[in-house]
């Protein structure tokens, strides 16, 4: 029985040290476990790279990707941020994307969008929508507005970047309206199929109290590739509609930003701010029709208005969070939420963080994760 008691004591003990250990570090969970269960535990260092701004003045970042392959003026782990505003810190109005280069510590400018383009409806105010194909094209959003408020705002256009920044082509269509979360994407070299939610569908102006529309969609691009041309749309579909969307004037819109698909690629995960949850669609790789917002998968909790949304290693979703500085790990198999990070204690925000983390993108490795920290334009990695 003494030694049973000393085996209950010891456990105890551990536990106790374990739960310490995982407060101190910035995670809350409500169960604590002497051996990892999420990937957030694994975390012990946030690293300010870079200041974002390029020599225009453009601000406000939002998009991330990671260099996929080396291509042009891009090398294979390069970090490209799209900034989302201009030197006038107007939204919408940000015409260029930065790239980080982590072998030399040094930022470039890989791309400045014209901001008049024509084809382009509204112009050009790059948002969280971006891709880099491992052909070498960089695929970006466009959520445009003129006087930085959405009572100006066009329906906008992904825009093809060739590999040394120049605007090969545009995709607009009627399915396009304010291009505006972070992509998923299943690229095969001579084709890929993109994700992107559209939450421009009957937003307007941003006086008073705006309504919310629940006209949001999610829009599968079927895209061919063919050798040293720029991807052209086989086939689009909205395999997912139904979102609420609200023009805001502290962050220009409010709708689906997160996108990301499971392993398998049987399920799309998506992020959906209006509803403070998260959803997930069926079969979005050959669905034809839409799910409407899908089937819930978690709400609440953690979640402050989910935004941008990555898979960790572990198969664990991370979710940034609008309303506060964390992120937030949730078990896709479960919807359980595991725990939620603080990786933006800003206090001059109010609650701390609140409204400045939006893209987020794995390392190639996969020990860690970039972001932005976009009220002071700043590049971060949490290893």
């Amino acid at each position: 029985m003494k030694q049973l008691f000393k085996s209950r004591a010891l456990t105890a003990t551990l536990t106790a040290i374990a739960s310490a250990a995982v407060l101190t570090g910035g995670l809350v969970s409500s169960i604590a476990h002497a051996a990892p269960i999420g990937f957030l535990e694994t975390l012990h260092k946030h690293t300010t790279l870079i200041n974002t701004v390029p020599s225009n003045g453009d601000q406000n970042p939002y998009a991330i990707v990671v260099a996929p392959v080396s291509s042009g003026t891009v090398k294979q782990g390069d970090v490209l941020v799209g900034n989302f505003n201009n030197a006038a810190n107007l939204q919408g109005t940000g015409s260029t994307i930065i790239n980080y280069h982590p072998d030399t510590k040094e930022m470039t400018v890989f791309a400045t969008v014209p901001r008049d383009l024509k084809d382009c409806p509204g112009g050009i105010g790059l948002s969280t929508a971006m891709t880099m194909l491992k052909s070498g094209w960089v695929i970006v959003g466009s959520t445009p507005s003129n006087d930085g408020t959405t009572g100006t705002k066009g329906a906008g256009c992904l825009i093809v970047l060739d590999n040394q920044g120049k605007v090969a082509s545009t995709i607009a269509s009627a399915n396009i309206n304010d291009p505006w979360g972070n992509m998923a994407v299943v690229d095969n070299g001579d084709h890929a199929t993109l994700f992107v939610s559209n939450a421009g569908f009957g937003v307007g102006g941003a006086g008073g109290n705006p309504p919310v529309f629940k006209q949001a969609t999610i829009l599968r691009l079927d895209l061919d590739i063919p050798q040293g041309k720029a991807p052209v749309v086989k086939q689009e579909t909205v395999i997912a509609s139904g979102f609420g969307a609200q023009a805001d004037k502290g962050v220009f819109l409010v709708g689906p930003t997160g996108l990301a698909l499971s392993p398998d690629q049987k399920l799309l995960y998506a992020s959906d701010a209006i509803g403070n949850r998260v959803t997930e669609i069926d079969e979005p790789m050959t669905r034809d029709t839409s799910a409407g917002v899908g089937r819930e998968l978690t709400a609440d909790g953690f979640l402050h208005r989910p935004l941008a949304m990555v898979t960790a290693p572990n198969g664990h979703l991370l979710v940034t969070n609008a309303l506060n500085g964390q992120v937030v790990e949730i078990d896709p198999a479960t919807g359980k939420q595991l725990y939620a990070r603080w990786i933006d204690t800003d206090k001059a925000q109010s609650p701390p963080g609140n409204g400045d983390l939006f893209g987020i993108a794995m390392t190639p490795e996969g020990d860690g994760f970039y972001y932005v920290q976009d009220d002071v334009n700043t590049l971060v990695l949490a290893k």
